[in-house]
């Protein structure tokens, strides 16, 4: 089993801080980037659970609720995940991710 504990960290912080951001950051970067990484993170869970089948995608449920949509992806990659490598690049999407929606 692979320790994914930093991958769920940098998740919850940058889900922390998209709940902290005002409207107006949310609206000109945030939920979009946010939005992206968590449709990257599920199709990245669903292609090692099952990669035969073709990923779906994630759908855009608001600005309000992306911070738990990429929770809830990371959570279910994190399961999944079955490298050091794998956590790695993984924490690295998330540390971009965050700075592109400047929260």
């Amino acid at each position: 089993m692979v320790d994914t504990t930093r991958l769920t960290r940098a998740v919850d912080h940058f889900a922390d801080r998209l709940r902290a951001a005002p409207q107006s950051r949310l609206q000109r970067n945030g939920a979009t980037e946010a939005l992206a990484l968590a449709r990257e993170l599920a199709r990245r869970a669903q292609i090692l659970e099952a990669p035969a089948e073709e990923p779906r995608v994630m759908p855009d449920a608001g600005m309000f609720a992306v911070a738990d949509q990429i929770t809830v992806a990371a959570h279910d990659l994190a399961v999944v995940l079955e490298s050091d490598d794998q956590v790695s690049e993984a924490v690295g999407l998330v540390e971009e991710a965050q700075k592109r929606a400047g929260v």
